[in-house]
């Protein structure tokens, strides 16, 4: 199984303000991110899980919370840990996992993700959510494609 961390950010690696995208809407965005993640289960914080409530992205969603434990969403399942998502994750056999946010939930599985496809947006925002730094060194960048307002990146961790 591989653990794919997926995020939008801008130059200066904010990726939500107050709750929501900092930029304005980039409707080619939320097309590559959207098909690259709806047939796969994801791993996502229960403030990003409730925002999205209306919209569910993936086939399950692992909700890493300290507080909820149920969920009124039948694909919808508890991790209490880092490795309890991880092993759920495992247990559903998916080739794939994809972790999608918020900030906090990057940072805690940043030592753990294969790869990373990351949607670099032209410019710099203010904002209160942040893409965690990584060493470079530790990383090599499979493909870069330019689009209007964004660059999609793709690493792998060597």
């Amino acid at each position: 199984m591989e653990l794919v961390s997926v995020a939008a950010l801008s130059s200066n690696r904010v990726i939500g303000n107050d709750g929501e995208l900092p930029w304005p809407s980039i409707p080619a965005d939320k097309e590559q991110y959207r098909a690259r993640i709806s047939e796969s289960p994801i791993i996502l914080g229960r403030v990003t899980f409730e925002s999205m409530l209306d919209d569910l992205p993936g086939t399950e969603q692992i909700v890493l919370s300290r507080t909820e434990k149920t969920f009124s969403v039948p694909t919808a399942h508890h991790a209490g840990t880092v490795a309890e998502a991880i092993e759920y994750g495992e247990h559903l056999g998916s080739e794939t996992i994809y972790v999608i946010g918020g900030g906090k939930i990057y940072e805690l599985f940043q030592p753990y993700v294969d790869q990373m496809v990351l949607s670099r947006v032209h410019g710099e925002y203010e904002g209160d959510s942040y893409y965690p730094e990584w060493d470079a060194s530790d990383w090599e960048i499979l493909t870069k494609t330019e689009y209007d307002r964004f660059t999609l990146e793709e690493w792998q961790r060597k």
